[in-house]
């Protein structure tokens, strides 16, 4: 599975519109449609571990 990141370089770290992740590339184009025209997202592979346990 892969995702697709923009990062908004005007923001800064931590901002909440700092970093847009999308889970599909149409999903991606949608949001430049409306926010960015100009802008571009990069495509990155989710790693997965294993199963995660959280204990509290």
């Amino acid at each position: 599975m892969n995702v697709w990141v923009y990062v908004d370089t005007s923001r800064q770290v931590g901002d909440l519109d700092h970093l847009q992740i999308f889970a599909s590339e149409a999903a991606a184009e949608a949001w430049f449609r409306d926010h960015d025209p100009e802008g571009v997202a990069f495509e990155y592979p989710v790693r997965t571990i294993g199963p995660k346990t959280i204990e509290g």
